[in-house]
C-alpha cells in the first residue's frame, strides 16, 4: 500500500514539474534567456510560415511575437510585404508595443502598397485625439510619413491640429512632419509657412529646435518671421535641447548678419572703442553659457557665431573652448583642428601661447598629423620659431609621405616667416638631399628651390659659403641622378638654367661648369622623362646656347635635344620645341633642324630678357582652405566642395530698425495697485485717485500687543472658537451700518450736487467732494480696525 502512494505522489510530482516547466517558458518567452535577442534573427523557416497565423492570432502575445520577427526580417533586408494585409488589421491594436512595431511597418511599405495604407488613415486620424500624447505623435510621424501625394491635403490638417495641441512632444512631432510633407507637396508651402509661424511662438523649449529645422526645410530665406520672436529665441537658446541649440544658432548667426548692424569698432589713441547693437550683445551673452556644453557640436556653433560676429574682445572667448574639446575624443579633434586652420590663419596671436597643445603625437592619425602640421605653421612666430622648427625636422622622418613632404614644406616656410633661422633651415635641407627616401630628397629639392630663388633675387651678390644658393645649386646639379621625383628633377633643371651665369674662369665662357654636364645627362634621358621634366630641359637648353652661341659642343648638344622635342608625342613638348626655336631663329636660324622663316627676329639681348628677366619669386605656400570655406561646413572638414553648405551672408551695414524686434512680452508691465484688504477697499482706492495724494499708511490703533489674558483664553479652544464667532457678528453689524452711512452720504452729496450746478458754485463743490473723501476714508479705517 504505501509503494502504491509513493508512486503516485511521485507522478504527480513529475506532472506538477513539467506544469511549471511550461508555464516558465511560456512566461518569459519574451526574455530569451537562453540565447538572448538573436534567437529572433536565427528562427527557422517553420517559424516564418506561422507569422501570417500569429498576426491573426487572437492573443497579443502572439501578434507581439509576429512584428517582432518581421522587423527582424526587415533588418536583415528579406521582402517582407506579403503580411501588409495582415498588419493593417493591427494598426488599431490596444496594445502600444505592438502599434508601435505596426507603424515601423508601415513606414517601410507604405510607399510601396498605397491603396492598402490608404486603408488605415481613418485610424491614424482617430488616433490624432488619443489621451495618449505617445500615441498621437506615432500617429502623426506614420500619417506624414506615408509618401503617398492624394493625402497630403489631410496631412496639413493634422499638422495644424497637432501643432496647438497641449503636448509639446506633439507639436515637436509635428514640426517635423513638415519638411516631410513640403518634399512630397511643395504647393502646400503657404500653410506650412503659416505651421512654422504659430510653432516659432512656442514657449516650450522642445520643440523650438524641430520648428528650426522646419524653417530651414520650407522656408530659409523668410528671416523676417523671426523679427519678433528673435530675442525671445536667443533667451530660450540655453533651454533647447543639444541638437536644437545647432540648429538654432546656425539659424541666429544669419539672422544677425542680415538683419543687425555690423560692430564698429574705432581707435581712440592707443585704446581700442567697440560699439556694438543691443540685440547682438543679447546674442552673444545668450550664447556664451553654451561654451561649457558636454556636446562638442554645441561648443563648435557657439564658437561660429562669436567668431563671425563679434568683435575682437568677443573673439578672445573662443579660445578656452576650442582647446577644452580638442581632447573629447578622435573625431572631435578632427573637426576642431578643421576649425583652427581657419581661426589661425586669421588671428594666429589667440593661439600663439598655446603652440604645445597642437604638437603631434606619435599616435595621430595621418590627417590629423597633417592639420597640426598647419596650425603650427600658422602659429610660427620670431618667439617660438625655434621650437617650431625642431619639431618640423623631426616629423619628417614620419612614416607618412604625406606628413614627410608638409613637414619639409613647413621648415621652408618657416625659413621665409622667420629670415633669422633661413641658413639653419638650408642646413636641415642639405641634409636631407642626401636621403635614401625619395619622397624626402624631392621635397627638400622643391623647397630649396624656392628658398634659393627668395634669397638670390632679395640678395644677389651673396658669398660663396657652404650654405650660399650658388654652392646650393651646384650640389643639386651633381646630385641630379639621384633625384627620381619629376617636379623635383624639373626643379633642378629650372635652377640650373637660370643661374648658371657665372663671373669666373671656366671651361665654356659664362656658363659654370657644371652646367652643360646636366644638360648632357637630360638629353641623354629625355625619352623617359615626363613631360614636366622635358619642357625644363628644352628651356635648360635655349638658356645654355643663349649665353654662348659660339661653342660648337653646346650647340650639337643643344640642337639634339630640339630634334627629341620636335617629335615628342606630347602636344605641350612639341608646342614649347616651336616656341623657343622661334625665339632663337635670330641668334642661329638652324636650330630646329631648317631656317625659320618670316615673322618676327629678336637679337640675342632681347632674347636673354625674354628668358632671364622677370622671373620674380613664386609663393608656393598653399591656401589650406578655400576662401569661401566658412567654420561649420562640411567641406571645410573634407576638402571638397559639398551639397547643402549654407553660404555665410554678408553683414548689412546699417541694420534694420529695431522697432521690428519690439514685442509686448519685451514691455515692463505697469505696477498695479494693491488689492483691497477689506470691503471698503474700493472707496479707499477712488479716494486715493480723487485726492491723488500720497501712500497710505495703515497702523493699527490702541495696543497692539496681545495681553497675557488673551494669551491665557487662547489656550482653550471653545474659548477662542466662541471669541472668533462674536467678531464675525460684530463685523457683519459694522457692515450694515457703514453701507446705512454711505447711502445717505450719497444722498447729501447728489443734493449739494444739484445745487452747485444750478447756483455754479465750484468752490462749494470741491468742499463736498472733500469731505466726502473723508467720510468715506474714515469708514474704511473703521472698517479695517474691527
Amino acid at each position: 500500500m504505501d509503494g502504491v502512494n509513493l508512486n503516485a505522489f511521485t507522478e504527480n510530482a513529475a506532472r506538477l514539474g513539467m506544469r511549471i516547466q511550461e508555464t516558465f517558458n511560456e512566461h518569459t518567452r519574451d526574455l530569451s534567456i537562453t540565447r538572448g535577442g538573436a534567437s529572433i534573427f536565427d528562427m527557422p523557416d517553420d517559424k516564418v510560415k506561422n507569422i501570417g497565423k500569429q498576426l491573426d492570432s487572437s492573443s497579443d502575445r502572439e501578434k507581439l511575437d509576429a512584428m517582432k520577427r518581421l522587423i527582424a526580417l526587415i533588418s536583415k533586408g528579406r521582402n517582407v510585404s506579403n503580411y501588409f494585409p495582415q498588419v493593417v488589421k493591427n494598426v488599431a491594436s490596444q496594445n502600444i508595443e505592438i502599434r508601435k512595431l505596426v507603424y515601423i511597418y508601415l513606414l517601410r511599405y507604405a510607399e510601396h502598397e498605397p491603396d492598402l495604407a490608404l486603408l488605415s488613415i481613418n485610424t491614424f486620424q482617430k488616433d490624432l485625439t488619443d489621451p495618449s500624447p505617445l500615441i498621437r505623435a506615432m500617429a502623426l510621424r506614420v500619417l506624414s510619413g506615408i509618401k503617398v501625394p492624394m493625402i497630403c491635403s489631410l496631412v496639413v490638417l493634422a499638422i495644424k491640429k497637432c501643432a496647438a495641441d497641449l503636448s509639446p512632444y506633439v507639436r515637436k512631432a509635428a514640426a517635423l512632419a513638415i519638411p516631410k510633407t513640403f518634399q512630397l507637396d511643395s504647393t502646400q508651402q503657404s500653410a506650412l509657412i503659416s505651421v512654422i509661424t504659430t510653432l516659432l511662438r512656442d514657449r516650450s523649449p522642445l520643440s523650438i529646435g524641430s520648428a528650426v529645422i522646419a524653417f530651414e526645410s520650407v522656408c530659409p530665406t523668410r528671416l523676417d518671421l523671426l523679427h519678433q520672436q528673435y530675442r525671445r529665441l536667443c533667451k530660450l537658446l540655453i533651454d533647447v535641447d543639444e541638437w536644437g541649440q545647432i540648429d538654432l544658432l546656425n539659424l541666429l548667426l544669419r539672422y544677425a548678419r542680415t538683419m543687425l548692424p555690423k560692430p564698429i569698432i574705432s581707435l581712440n589713441g592707443e585704446s581700442m572703442e567697440e560699439e556694438l547693437d543691443d540685440d547682438l550683445q543679447l546674442l552673444l551673452s545668450s550664447s556664451e553659457p553654451l561654451f561649457r556644453s558636454k556636446n562638442p557640436a554645441v561648443v563648435l556653433a557657439a564658437v561660429r557665431v562669436f567668431y563671425y560676429t563679434g568683435s575682437p574682445s568677443f573673439t578672445s572667448r573662443i579660445v578656452d573652448p576650442l582647446i577644452r574639446i580638442l581632447q573629447v575624443s578622435r573625431e572631435a579633434e578632427r573637426v576642431v583642428l578643421a576649425y583652427l586652420l581657419v581661426i589661425t590663419r586669421a588671428h594666429p596671436q589667440l593661439f600663439s601661447t598655446q603652440y604645445p597643445r597642437f604638437l603631434v603625437r606619435t599616435d595621430d592619425p595621418p590627417q590629423v598629423k597633417r592639420d597640426k602640421i598647419h596650425v603650427l605653421l600658422n602659429l610660427c612666430s620670431i618667439d617660438n620659431h625655434q621650437a617650431l622648427l625642431r619639431e618640423f625636422m623631426d616629423y619628417a622622418d614620419d612614416g607618412d609621405d604625406a606628413v614627410v613632404a608638409d613637414a619639409i614644406h613647413a621648415i621652408g616656410r618657416c625659413a621665409k616667416l622667420v629670415p633669422s633661422c633661413t641658413q639653419q633651415g638650408l642646413s636641415a635641407l642639405m641634409i636631407m638631399i642626401k636621403s635614401r627616401h625619395d619622397v624626402v630628397v624631392s621635397n627638400a629639392v622643391l623647397v630649396l628651390k624656392s628658398l634659393v630663388q627668395n634669397q638670390l633675387l632679395h640678395a644677389p651678390s651673396v658669398s660663396v659659403s657652404s650654405h650660399s644658393p650658388l654652392t646650393i645649386i651646384s650640389q643639386l646639379a651633381r646630385r641630379m641622378d639621384d633625384i627620381k621625383h619629376p617636379q623635383a628633377r624639373a626643379c633642378v633643371l629650372w635652377l640650373v638654367g637660370q643661374y648658371s651665369t657665372t663671373q669666373g674662369i671656366s671651361r665654356i665662357e659664362g656658363i659654370a661648369d657644371w652646367a652643360p654636364d646636366v644638360l648632357r645627362k637630360s638629353a641623354k634621358s629625355f625619352n623617359t622623362e615626363s613631360p614636366l621634366v622635358k619642357l625644363q630641359a628644352l628651356t635648360l637648353a635655349a638658356k645654355l646656347f643663349l649665353l654662348c652661341p659660339t661653342d660648337q659642343t653646346l650647340g650639337l648638344l643643344s640642337r639634339y635635344v630640339f630634334s627629341l622635342g620636335k617629335y615628342d608625342l606630347n602636344y605641350d613638348v612639341r608646342d614649347r620645341t616651336r616656341m623657343l626655336a622661334s625665339l632663337l631663329a635670330g641668334v642661329s636660324p638652324t636650330i630646329n633642324g631648317r631656317e625659320e622663316q618670316g615673322g618676327v627676329v629678336l637679337r640675342r639681348e632681347q632674347v636673354i630678357k625674354v628668358l632671364f628677366d622677370g622671373k620674380a619669386g613664386i609663393d608656393e605656400d598653399e591656401a589650406i582652405c578655400h576662401p569661401r570655406q566658412s567654420i561649420g561646413s562640411l567641406s571645410l572638414v573634407t576638402g571638397k566642395t559639398m551639397h547643402g553648405d549654407s553660404i555665410l551672408p554678408e553683414w548689412l551695414e546699417a541694420g534694420i530698425d529695431p522697432a521690428l524686434r519690439q514685442n509686448d512680452e519685451d514691455v515692463a508691465p505697469l505696477a498695479l495697485p494693491s488689492q483691497a484688504i477689506s470691503s471698503a477697499g474700493s472707496s479707499l482706492q477712488r479716494a486715493l485717485g480723487s485726492v491723488g495724494a500720497t501712500s497710505v499708511v495703515l497702523t493699527p490703533t490702541g495696543n497692539s500687543t496681545p495681553s497675557h489674558d488673551t494669551k491665557e483664553s487662547w489656550r482653550d479652544l471653545d474659548k477662542f472658537y466662541a471669541s472668533d464667532s462674536d467678531k464675525r457678528q460684530s463685523e457683519s453689524s459694522s457692515e450694515e451700518q457703514g453701507s446705512e452711512g454711505e447711502g445717505d452720504q450719497g444722498d447729501k452729496s447728489g443734493e449739494d450736487e444739484s445745487e452747485d450746478d444750478e447756483d455754479e458754485d465750484v468752490g462749494d463743490e470741491d468742499e463736498s467732494d472733500e469731505k466726502d473723501g473723508e467720510e468715506e476714508s474714515a469708514e474704511s479705517g473703521a472698517g479695517i480696525q474691527q
